[in-house]
Formats: C-alpha cells, structure tokens, sequence
C-alpha cells in the first residue's frame, strides 16, 4: 500500500511560479512511475506530467511542455512539478499519482492505482 500527499498549491498571478511535492510512503519500493494530474471544474482529469522513478525518464502535457518541470527524489520518496510562467488555464486541482506497472505505461491514468488528495492551484491575471 502507497499513500501520497501533495502540498504546495496556492494562489498565484499569471507569469508567477509554484512547486508543487507529493510525498509517498509505504510500499514506494513497488511504485515504478509517479504522475501529475490536474482537473478543473467541469472539465476531465489530464494528464500534466509523469516521470520514472528509477530511470528519471519524463512525459509532459503539450500545454505546460517548456512550463513545468516534474522530477523526483529517490531517497526524499518525493516528487515534484515545478510550474512557471502559470498561466490562468493552469487553474485546477493537481492530483499525485503512483502506478506499480513499467514506466512504459505511465501516460495511461487507467495504470495509476495510488492516488493524493489533491492540491488547488489557481492562477489569476
């Protein structure tokens, strides 16, 4: 069992940056790649990021490619998505994500099976 919790939203302008970091424990030996995932009101859950946790290797949204930046900590069991240049778009709440299954499935949300609570971004202009 893998429990993760995310910290670091908030409000912030357009043009402003925010970090955002889920801490996992638990069995996080077993978790082979962690995502970033936002929904706003009404809309569908996306992904935004997702990275490997051994290998590091990354995925990104089109939307924040260039924007945000996901990595990891292996010894903190920590990961991370560093948002700039926020955008009112970006307003959502981002969910935490850990799959068990290869890294080679980590852009299909249907593989993640640990989920946070989520935290609320929201940028304004």
């Amino acid at each position: 069992q893998v429990q993760l919790v995310e910290s670091g939203g908030g409000l912030m302008q357009a043009g402003g940056s925010l970090r955002l970091s889920c801490a996992a424990s638990g069995r996080t030996g077993s978790m082979n790649a962690m995502g970033w995932f936002r929904q706003a009101p009404g809309k569908e859950r996306e992904i935004v990021a997702a990275i490997s946790w051994s290998g590091g290797n990354t995925y990104y949204a089109d939307s924040v490619k260039g924007r945000f930046t996901i990595s990891r900590d292996n010894a903190k069991n920590t990961v991370y998505l560093q948002m700039n240049s926020l955008k009112p778009e970006d307003t959502a709440v981002y969910y935490c994500a850990g799959t068990i299954y290869s890294s080679a499935y980590m852009t299909l949300p249907a593989r993640y099976n640990a989920w946070g609570q989520g935290t609320q971004v929201t940028v304004s202009l």
